[in-house]
C-alpha cells in the first residue's frame, strides 16, 4: 500500500470515528434538548409552574455536572474508547427511564441517571477529538462534532414534537433510546483504541486533579465554559414559552423555530470551523459573540409577532449561539496537555453542566406566569445573558495554548 494509500485510508477512518462521535453528541443533546420545547405540555400535564419545570431540566445539568467532576479523577487511567461505550450504555438506559417515568418524581429520577452517564460521555467525545485529530484541524473536526446540534435541531427536534403531539410526551425517549443501541453498535466498531494516559492509583488521581486545577490556564479555561454555557441557558429553557405564550406563536410552528436554526447551523458550524481555523479562533469567537447579543435582547423581548419574524430572529440567535462553541471548543481543547486532557475535559464537562443548571435554576426563579397568561421576567434573564457573553470576550483573551 502507497503512503497515498496509507493517507486516504488514514482521513476515512478519521472521519468515520468524528461521525460516530457526532452520533454520540447527537443523542446526547437531542435527550437535553428535546425538554426544552416541551415546556408547555409539561406544564399542562403535570400541573406545574415555570419554576419547577426549571428544576427538572436543571436536575439533568446539575448531575452531570457532578458526575462530570467525579469522573475527571479517573478518565486518563483507562482506554477512552471501553469509557464512551459503558457511559453511553447508561445513558440509554437512562433515556429508557425517561420514556417510562409515570410522573414528575420519578421522570426527574430518569432524567439525573441519563445526565450523570450522558454528561461525561460528551466530555470522553471531546478528548477523543483532542487526542486522536492534529490541533491544526481540530477547528474543522470541532466543527463537523457540533453539527449535532444543528441536526438535533434540524431533524430530532421537530420529529420529537410531532412524536409528542401524537402519541404523548414519552414517546420520543423510547425513539432516542431505540437510536441509543444503534449507535452502540457504531462507535464500538470506528472508534479506534486509545491507550490509557495515567497509571492506575488513587494517589495519582489525587495528584493529576490537583495539577489540573491548580493550573491558572485551566482555570481561565474553565470560567470561559462557565459564562458561555451560562449565557445559553439563561435563555434557552424558556424560549419555548416565551414564544408561544408572549409572542402569539402558535404551538403547532414551535418545530418550525428548531428546524430553521438547526438547517443553518448545519451550514454555518462548519463554516466558522474552517474560519476559525483560517482566521484565529479568538478573533472568530469574539465576532460571534458580539453579534449574539443584540439577537439574545430582541428574543428576550418580543412582543406580539408574525411568524415570519420569529423564525427569522431565532434562526439568527440559534446561528450565534451555536457557532460561538465551535472556536471556543478548538480553543479550550489546545489549552491543556494531552496527559491531561481527559481529567480536564471532564472536569471542563462538569463546569458546562452545573453552570447551565445554575443559570436554568436562576432563568426559573426570574421567570413567572402572570394573570394574563404572558412570562414575565423574561427580560431580565436576556440582560445578565448579554453580561455573560461581554466577560466571555474578556476571557477568551487570557486563555493561552500549550504544545500539542
Amino acid at each position: 500500500m502507497t503512503d497515498s494509500d496509507n493517507d486516504r485510508a488514514g482521513r476515512f477512518a478519521e472521519r468515520a470515528m468524528l461521525l460516530g462521535l457526532a452520533a454520540v453528541q447527537f443523542t446526547h443533546i437531542l435527550d437535553f434538548m428535546i425538554m426544552m420545547p416541551l415546556g408547555p405540555k409539561f406544564m399542562r400535564e403535570f400541573g406545574i409552574s415555570p419554576e419547577r419545570f426549571g428544576v427538572l431540566l436543571a436536575s439533568y445539568s446539575f448531575s452531570a455536572g457532578i458526575a462530570g467532576f467525579l469522573a475527571g479523577f479517573y478518565l486518563d487511567r483507562f482506554e477512552r474508547r471501553r469509557v464512551l461505550v459503558t457511559l453511553y450504555a447508561g445513558f440509554t438506559l437512562g433515556t429508557l427511564g425517561c420514556a417510562l417515568a409515570g410522573g414528575y418524581w420519578s421522570l426527574m429520577a430518569a432524567r439525573v441517571v441519563a445526565g450523570a452517564f450522558g454528561g461525561v460521555a460528551g466530555s470522553v467525545v471531546l478528548a477523543i477529538v483532542g487526542d486522536a485529530v492534529a490541533a491544526e484541524r481540530r477547528g474543522r473536526a470541532m466543527g463537523l462534532i457540533m453539527t449535532a446540534f444543528s441536526l438535533a435541531s434540524v431533524l430530532g427536534m421537530p420529529v420529537g414534537l410531532s412524536l409528542a403531539d401524537r402519541f404523548g410526551w414519552n414517546a420520543p425517549f423510547f425513539v432516542l433510546a431505540a437510536c441509543g443501541l444503534a449507535v452502540l453498535a457504531v462507535i464500538s466498531r470506528v472508534v479506534p483504541v486509545m491507550p490509557a494516559h495515567a497509571a492506575h492509583s488513587a494517589q495519582g488521581a489525587l495528584k493529576r486533579m490537583g495539577a489540573i486545577l491548580r493550573e491558572p490556564n485551566h482555570r481561565r479555561a474553565f470560567a470561559l465554559m462557565a459564562v458561555v454555557t451560562g449565557a445559553g441557558a439563561l435563555i434557552y429553557p424558556f424560549m419555548s414559552p416565551s414564544l408561544v405564550f408572549n409572542a402569539g406563536l402558535p404551538e403547532d410552528r414551535l418545530a418550525l423555530v428548531y428546524l430553521c436554526g438547526g438547517a443553518a447551523t448545519i451550514v454555518t458550524s462548519n463554516f466558522f470551523g474552517r474560519l476559525s481555523d483560517r482566521l484565529g479562533r479568538v478573533r472568530v469567537f469574539s465576532a460571534i459573540v458580539l453579534m449574539s447579543a443584540p439577537l439574545t435582547l430582541g428574543v428576550t423581548h418580543l412582543p406580539p409577532t408574525p411568524v415570519w419574524a420569529i423564525l427569522a430572529l431565532t434562526t439568527c440567535f440559534v446561528v450565534s449561539t451555536a457557532g460561538r462553541m465551535v472556536p471556543m471548543m478548538a480553543i479550550l481543547s489546545t489549552s491543556v496537555e494531552p496527559r491531561h486532557r481527559g481529567g480536564f475535559m471532564s472536569v471542563n464537562s462538569a463546569v458546562q453542566q452545573l453552570s447551565g443548571g445554575l443559570a436554568t435554576a436562576l432563568a426559573g426563579a426570574l421567570v413567572s406566569r402572570g394573570e394574563s397568561g404572558r412570562l414575565e421576567g423574561y427580560g431580565y434573564a436576556g440582560w445578565l445573558s448579554v453580561a455573560c457573553v461581554a466577560l466571555s470576550v474578556l476571557l477568551v483573551r487570557r486563555v493561552r495554548p500549550v504544545a500539542q
